[in-house]
């Protein structure tokens, strides 16, 4: 038994050890190959290296792994990738991608090249994976048209292009992330049984440990874009390759969850770059050149390098730890196949609120900042053109959302859908609902401004929509016996929907404002607030840290209410934190610098907060609504 498993595991064992030590022996005349030609990565604004290092170093890579692997297929006549429905060429195609991909990168590490012309040659590297190859997603999704699949294909390797290139900014980091993805891909073809699809797997880690021998930190030499987009195609067609037909968590899921990391950082820096861009074209003053595709220092390893004080080893270690988790994620769900859902759900919401937490300082903030400069811009030329889309852009929100109810309370009550109830009931239960918003002038509300009465008159529309459409099924060929269950779901749900939707403008501010809190706990010289009240002044005074939170520098940190039944209840997100004849207390332990009268008070009440609070040394201020009159010539003409 034991010779059987060693004599099966000799061909993995010369692979890896065929790359391992190639790659090892390339490294150093390469890195000094590339010093000599001047390809050296200086001390910088955006660079962490302390001192010059050669860049480039992808090239031992790329040559240690194909190189080996091609030697080593030659000589044991094993077919270099087995794969169904693809050709026994597909190995050396794919090599000669990979090593024309990492001449695109080395060219721009020797010379430099243009974004646009650097993603160009991307983009044809991956269609001829696609067409001369023969990759694709339609080999695991047979119903997916050629002129979908090709789009998907380009998109999901120049994806995991850039993400690798992207995330290579710490020492080991890109080379050590995909050593890890390495691995979870191979483990999970182990795990459905078809080990022989892995032998390159194990090349390509081995030529990835023989790097990280001079890449981990304190690096020697750099990946650059040759070696950091030779990795990302090479894990963006794996995948394509040995495409499990019976297994989607093995073919997408995995592989997705073994590039988190990348995936996720790229993500956030379109998002960032998108957002920057189009603030820097609204304001002049903005920090930046607002190009899109510039580069900056606030991707994901930046972020913990701060955060661990520049260390670069913790750094990867924690984003190396990220990986693996993922990975085992992925694994478990493969060994668990129909019993994982609960892992997914579990493995789905702690990635959410990781996302978040990391999103909120930066992403969303900025964001925030974005969406705010578009709701206080003044300009009839701006807001004329947000007034002509608002009624569209509810129309066609509506649209979709009552769609989707439909089929939700179909699957809900077990309706077929078949082609009678997508031609007859659905259009049935649609067209009366937007006749009823019409009626009940849904169109014609200012929503941003919408009181109790409109809500209630959207759900009387809601009801009266599907009461109509419900009459309508009924005396229709498309009845099928769950009329009444049907409409005792779909009017609630829609109104729920819509209702969410024309509060999103109030719910965007409340949210945006809590980051802007999050933001100002770690920011210095900031005005910490106490407001005295929690009526509609409060309110007020809220609002107007809202829509000046990219200046803010003042936060309310709680509250306090001569309301002892209030006492320990929240309101609007923050909590009443006591009386006035407490609020000294509160002061001094909260470390008060301010408070703001925010409800009508008299003058002599006034006198006894000054009393009580002067000899805090805080500042007192009131925030009021006052009626002011501005003429009094009727009174006059009696």
């Amino acid at each position: 038994m034991m010779l059987h498993i060693l004599r099966k595991s000799v061909p993995y064992v010369v692979a890896f050890a065929g790359a391992l030590f190639l790659t090892l022996f390339l490294t150093p005349i390469v890195r000094e190959f590339n010093r000599r030609l001047g390809m050296v990565d200086k001390p910088g604004a955006r660079r962490i290296n302390k001192v010059p290092i050669p860049r480039g170093g992808g090239l031992a890579l790329m040559l240690g792994v194909l190189v080996s692997y091609s030697i080593f297929a030659l000589v044991t006549k094993r077919p270099a990738m087995m794969a169904d429905g693809l050709s026994g060429m597909t190995y050396w195609k794919l090599a000669a991608l990979s090593a024309a991909i990492a001449a695109v990168g080395y060219v721009d590490d020797k010379a430099g090249m243009k974004p646009v012309v650097k993603l160009f040659a991307q983009i044809a590297v991956a269609a001829l994976a696609w067409w001369w190859v023969g990759l694709g997603f339609a080999r695991l999704f047979t119903w997916i048209p050629w002129w979908l699949d090709l789009p998907v294909t380009v998109f999901w390797i120049v994806g995991a292009i850039n993400a690798f290139n992207l995330i290579d900014g710490l020492d080991g980091l890109a080379s050590g992330l995909a050593l890890i993805a390495t691995f979870g891909m191979a483990g999970s073809l182990f795990l459905i049984e078809t080990p022989q699809v892995t032998l390159f797997h194990f090349a390509f880690a081995g030529g990835l440990i023989g790097f990280l021998r001079y890449n981990f930190n304190p690096a020697s030499v750099f990946l650059g874009d040759c070696g950091s987009m030779f990795i990302g195609f090479t894990m963006a067609v794996l995948p394509l390759v040995h495409q499990a037909t019976d297994s989607l968590v093995v073919s997408i899921a995995v592989p997705l969850l073994a590039m988190g990391v990348p995936v996720f950082d790229t993500f956030l820096a379109i998002v960032r770059r998108v957002v920057r861009h189009l603030l820097a074209r609204r304001d002049s003053t903005e920090k930046g050149n607002g190009q899109v595709m510039t580069a900056d220092a606030d991707h994901i390893h930046h972020r913990i390098l701060r955060a661990v004080g520049l260390n670069q080893r913790k750094a990867a270690i924690m984003l190396y730890a990220v990986a693996v988790a993922a990975v085992v994620v992925g694994l478990a769900a493969t060994a668990l196949k129909s019993r994982a859902a609960g892992l997914w759900l579990a493995a789905f919401s702690l990635a959410l609120v990781v996302a978040f937490k990391d999103m909120s300082q930066i992403e969303l903030f900025d964001a925030g900042r974005l969406l705010n400069s578009i709701a206080r811009d003044r300009s009839n030329v701006v807001r004329r053109r947000w007034a002509r889309l608002t009624v569209p852009v509810e129309i066609a929100f509506d649209f979709v959302a009552l769609v989707c109810v439909f089929f939700l309370c179909a699957w809900a009550q077990g309706m077929p859908i078949n082609r009678m109830a997508l031609r007859v009931s659905l259009p049935l239960r649609i067209v009366p609902m937007f006749a009823a918003l019409v009626f009940f002038r849904a169109y014609s509300t200012i929503w941003a401004r919408a009181m109790v009465s409109n809500y209630v008159r959207l759900a009387l529309a809601c009801i009266v929509g599907t009461l109509v459409g419900s009459v309508a099924v009924y005396y229709s060929p498309a009845h099928v016996g769950v009329l009444k269950e049907m409409a005792l779901c779909y009017a609630p749900i829609s109104f729920v929907v819509l209702a969410a939707f024309r509060a999103l403008r109030n719910i965007l501010r409340d949210f945006f404002y809590a980051l802007d809190c999050s933001r100002l706990k770690r920011s210095d010289g900031v005005s910490r607030i106490l407001v005295y009240g929690t009526g509609l002044r409060y309110r007020a005074f809220r609002r107007e840290l809202v829509r000046s939170a990219a200046a803010n520098t003042r936060m309310i940190v709680g509250l306090i209410d001569d309301d002892i039944l209030l006492r320990g209840g929240y309101i609007g997100g923050l909590k009443v934190l006591g009386t006035l004849s407490q609020a000294p207390a509160i002061i001094r332990e909260l470390n008060i610098d301010a408070v703001v009268v925010a409800f009508e008070v008299d003058d002599a009440w006034m006198k006894v907060v000054r009393k009580t609070l002067e000899p805090t040394g805080v500042r007192i201020s009131r925030f009021g609504l006052v009626e002011e009159l501005i003429s009094d010539k009727k009174e006059k003409a009696r």
